[in-house]
C-alpha cells in the first residue's frame, strides 16, 4: 500500500513535462515583460530630458539672439562706427566657427552613444540559462 501511495503523489512523466513547459513559457513571458518595462522606463526618462532640453534651448537661443545683436552693434562702435555691417560680419564668422566645433563634438557624442538595452532582463536571462544548464547536467 505505501508503494502505491507514493506513486499517486508523484506526477507522471507527461505531467512533469507539461509543468516544466508551462513554467518555462511563464518565465519567458515574465522576462519579456521585464525587458519592456525596463526599456519604457529609460525611454520615458530620455523623452522628459529631451523636452526640458528643448525648452532650455529656446530660452538660450532667444537670449543668444539679443546678446549677439548687442555684440554686433558693439563691434560696429569699437571699429569706428562707419560700417555697421562689419560688426555683424565679425559676429557671424565667430558663430560659424563655434557651430562647426559644436557639430563635431555632437557627432562624436552620437557615435559613442548606445541604444538603451534591458540590462536587468539580459542578466536575468543569463542566470536562468546557467541554472538550467547546471540542473540539466
Amino acid at each position: 500500500m505505501p508503494v502505491n501511495a507514493e506513486r499517486q503523489d508523484q506526477p507522471t512523466l507527461a505531467e512533469a513535462v507539461t509543468q516544466v513547459s508551462e513554467r518555462a513559457s511563464l518565465l519567458v513571458r515574465e522576462e519579456i515583460e521585464l525587458a519592456k518595462a525596463e526599456i519604457n522606463a529609460r525611454v520615458s526618462k530620455l523623452i522628459k530630458g529631451a523636452v526640458v532640453g528643448i525648452v532650455a534651448g529656446v530660452f538660450l537661443i532667444t537670449g543668444l539672439f539679443f546678446l549677439l545683436n548687442s555684440a554686433a552693434w558693439g563691434a560696429y562702435l569699437i571699429f569706428g562706427g562707419t560700417a555697421y555691417w562689419a560688426g555683424f560680419l565679425i559676429v557671424a564668422v565667430l558663430l560659424f566657427v563655434l557651430g562647426a566645433l559644436a557639430g563635431l563634438i555632437a557627432a562624436r557624442a552620437m557615435k559613442r552613444g548606445a541604444p538603451p538595452m534591458p540590462a536587468m532582463a539580459i542578466d536575468e536571462a543569463k542566470k536562468i540559462r546557467e541554472t538550467v544548464t547546471e540542473a540539466g547536467s
